[in-house]
């Protein structure tokens, strides 16, 4: 449609223009002595507008010609890009294909003729470090190095991550802290930071980025609550013995962290250990108000030093509720002792194991015995638990 437009378009102008050739009558006279040239004025329009035409072509093709040298080296600097961009394209699906020797032969062509020369040597590290080639892995992450420009986090975050796969966690804390300096304080670099301070036992570190992960939304809830609870453990077992030190570190967890109950479980026998034991009462009363718990039950005979007869009639409350319950029988047996009560004790203890027997309800009875004067009876729990200590 749009071409029978231009037809109709190009036969009126053509009309028009005859039709006004035929009514024009004029002329132009040229003198140029000796000679004198008549021409008709309709000649003369047309042989200015070819004159125009022609001049305009020929300068074209003259800008054209002395153009050509620049567009041959557009051209071959166009090709040399598109080459190097296949070459960089190759190597980055060899990588991902797990074909690291192709991988590392099409990022060098890469690198040689492209202007990305940072990714392709990136891209070409990694592909060694794949094959566990470490001499060309670090000849690459050199000439990476080289290309100090916006690449340098990228860089940077390969080292770690490769380091850390390498197992080189020192390698990959410096390099972490270059970014961190730099003020790159991404996701990524959080998850990596918290597998180097956990693989270096820096707790205090662990803990501060499990938190910040979380809190960007980077880390479920369960999967922060078991990184926490690892950190504060290993730092309790760090602290072992160190009253002072159990005591400062269970001070400074926080109120919503001390909701989890394994974590609880886990860090009172440090605590009891070291006598700190009365630290965690408060905590493992308000757990097992809001929710019963025989294993933490247990655990609160040794959270009681000072104020065995105050928690020895807490305890009888809850016994009320649970009769058959054998940790909390066995922590009112041992809160019956420190308050010297021999009798309550052997009966509390004497339940609790009828009900589960284990180790420490063993030991306690024969310890108790042993105050008694009753040796032999002592003597027959001492071989029960090691019996039981060692099936």
């Amino acid at each position: 449609m749009r071409a029978l437009i231009w037809l109709i378009g190009i036969f009126a102008l053509a009309a028009g223009v005859a039709m006004l050739a035929s009514i024009n009558e004029g002329y132009v006279l040229v003198v140029v002595p000796p000679w004198r040239v008549q021409l008709s004025l309709n000649l003369l329009i047309v042989g200015l507008i070819v004159a125009f035409f022609s001049a305009y072509a020929v300068l074209r093709i003259v800008r054209r010609t002395m153009a050509l040298p620049g567009r041959v080296v557009q051209y071959r600097e166009r090709r040399r890009k598109e080459k190097a961009g296949r070459a960089l394209r190759d190597a980055l699906r060899a990588l991902f294909e797990g074909r690291f020797a192709q991988s590392v032969k099409f990022a060098g062509a890469a690198f040689s003729d492209g202007d990305n020369r940072s990714m392709a040597a990136l891209v070409a590290a990694r592909s060694a470090h794949a094959m566990r080639d470490d001499t060309r892995y670090r000849i690459w992450l050199g000439k990476a190095a080289e290309q100090e420009d916006e690449s340098r986090v990228a860089r940077l975050m390969t080292e770690a991550e490769l380091a850390i796969e390498g197992r080189r966690f020192e390698e990959a804390a410096e390099r972490l802290e270059n970014l961190r300096l730099a003020g790159h304080r991404h996701i990524a670099v959080l998850r990596l930071s918290l597998r180097v301070a956990s693989a270096l036992a820096r707790w205090e570190e662990v803990l501060r980025t499990a938190r910040q992960l979380h809190k960007h939304k980077a880390m479920s809830e369960e999967q922060m609550r078991s990184v926490v609870r690892r950190a504060h453990l290993e730092r309790m077992r760090e602290l072992d013995g160190d009253a002072e030190g159990l005591a400062a570190c269970w001070k400074g967890i926080p109120a919503d962290e001390l909701e989890d109950r394994r974590m609880v479980e886990r860090a009172v026998p440090y605590l009891a250990a070291a006598g700190q034991g009365a630290l965690a009462r408060r905590t493992i009363e308000r757990l097992l108000d809001a929710e019963w718990d025989g294993g933490l039950a247990r655990l609160y005979g040794y959270c009681c030093e000072g104020d065995a007869v105050d928690c020895l009639a807490r305890g009888e409350k809850w016994l009320r509720m649970q009769p058959k319950d054998a940790g909390l029988l066995f922590a009112l047996g041992r809160l019956c002792l420190n308050a010297q009560l021999w009798g309550k004790a052997q009966s509390y203890l004497e339940a609790s194991l009828n009900l589960a027997p284990s180790v420490e309800t063993h030991l306690a009875l024969a310890g108790l015995l042993e105050r008694l004067e009753r040796n032999d009876e002592a003597q027959a729990h001492y071989r029960a638990a090691a019996e039981r200590s060692a099936a």
